[in-house]
């Protein structure tokens, strides 16, 4: 009897959910652990709201900084600020079990500042396109939201094959990737986007500068002469067009000053996949244009 007995708990405590800490690593190198799924969940930069949904924890977003506008469902969502600043009050009285943030500059501060509330952040500043994913399975990990976001990353991981394996081996095209205009301004090596142009068979014509996101001249650009350029128009005041007058820059003289949407690209989201996709086939449109 006291056999049966034995054996009908330990299939019980077998079948029973584990509910055990969850302990992941962000892309800051931290280590965050929750003691149970995170069911509120406060989101510091645009580019976490989209992966919160893409891990299947949409709902379980309190609030959200300004420009969280992706999918449809997150323009609803409460403010807490932007990502330069936030209110601190309004984040406490939300009572979040996970913040997950942007590691740059102007929000260490901030930071440090949640952290001391006993709040579990977690980073999410992925160096690399692979880093998209992976940073949507540790979401999943630490909400609990995991077939979601398994199923999520797995197509993007497919989305990235597909995309380096066609352009693999292509000649590459030295491009200027330029943010804003008013001061000019571009992304170094340490940004995502260099490894989207990589992928492309992209050159980032100031990859090796130090800082991120470098101010740099007009004469800095012609002297480099890029083949590519591309911008941003809808958050620049000339975009592009700022270079039609150089006429003998290779990318002016070969018609390669590409317009793209900011959203898809500077944000380390999923849909900066699709992005990269369209990048690709303008520099794919760049190569053509040497025929010419």
């Amino acid at each position: 009897m006291k056999k049966t007995m034995y054996l009908a708990a330990l299939l019980a405590a077998l079948a029973a959910p584990a509910f055990g800490a969850t302990t992941v690593r962000d892309d800051g190198g931290n280590t965050v652990t929750l003691d149970k799924p995170a069911t509120r969940v406060i989101s510091m930069s645009p580019h976490v709201t989209e992966l919160l949904f893409a891990a299947g924890g949409g709902s379980r977003i309190v609030g959200a900084v300004n420009y969280s506008d992706y999918p449809e469902a997150a323009k609803s969502i409460p403010r807490i600020g932007s990502n330069r600043e936030i209110d601190l009050e309004r984040v406490i009285a939300m009572r979040p079990d996970l913040i997950v943030a942007w590691m740059h500059n102007a929000s260490e501060r901030q930071i440090e500042m949640v952290r001391k509330l006993g709040v579990p952040v977690f980073l999410s500043d992925a160096p690399t396109l692979e880093g998209i994913p992976e940073n949507v399975v540790r979401l999943g990990q630490l909400m609990g939201t995991e077939t979601v976001a398994n199923a999520a990353a797995l197509e993007l991981r497919k989305q990235l094959a597909g995309l380096r394996s066609r352009y693999a081996g292509r000649p590459v095209v030295r491009t200027f990737y330029q943010v804003w205009d008013r001061p000019l301004y571009t992304l170094s090596g340490k940004h995502i986007i260099t490894d989207a142009l990589r992928l492309c068979g992209g050159e980032n014509i100031f990859e090796k500068l130090t800082v991120t996101a470098p101010v740099v001249s007009v004469e800095s650009v012609l002297k480099e002469d890029p083949e590519a350029i591309f911008g941003t128009a809808e958050k620049n005041y000339g975009g592009v067009s700022l270079w039609k007058p150089y006429t003998t820059l290779t990318a002016t003289r070969n018609d390669n000053l590409f317009t793209v949407d900011g959203d898809l690209l500077n944000r380390a989201g999923p849909r900066m996949i699709s992005g990269t996709a369209i990048m690709c086939e303008k520099l794919e449109l760049a190569r053509r244009h040497r025929k010419q």
